[in-house]
């Protein structure tokens, strides 16, 4: 985001973020590049993408540029993830599209089950047992 020099805030003018890059992969590259555009947070797996490097900008599109400066352009479906400045703060993570950035949030699968019943759940099934008349 920019802001006129007048209206600069410590929180905005001189704020430098931390960004790690992480590389898509050709095939995952090659889907993204056909799936339509939607708005709204994007996920994605970690298994499509290569750690890249890590550099300091004051925004996203300053760590484009400066990327492409370096003849490392982001392509579409790279991700820059923004590095927490504190231990245990929130880290953010964006997508590069075709009309800039979005937001982004890693694929976290759901736990295997384990094939044992809950107490809860074996106490409901004994009482469907004997109101089955079993």
């Amino acid at each position: 985001m920019l802001v006129p020099a007048d209206q600069c805030r410590p929180l905005h003018c001189g704020q430098v973020f931390t960004y790690r890059v992480h590389r898509i992969k050709d095939a995952p590259a090659e889907t993204f590049r056909w799936e339509p555009h939607t708005g709204g947070v994007v996920t994605v797996k970690l298994k499509d993408y290569e750690p890249g490097q890590i550099l300091q900008a004051a925004t996203p599109y300053a760590a484009w540029k400066l990327l492409e400066g370096e003849g490392h352009k982001l392509r579409p479906g790279d991700l820059l993830e923004v590095l927490p400045e504190a231990e245990g703060a929130p880290v953010s993570l964006l997508i590069t599209k075709y009309i800039g950035f979005e937001g982004a949030q890693w694929f976290i699968p759901e736990p295997k089950s384990t094939g044992v019943a809950t107490a809860y759940e074996a106490g409901s099934s004994e009482a469907a047992t004997q109101e089955s008349g079993a």
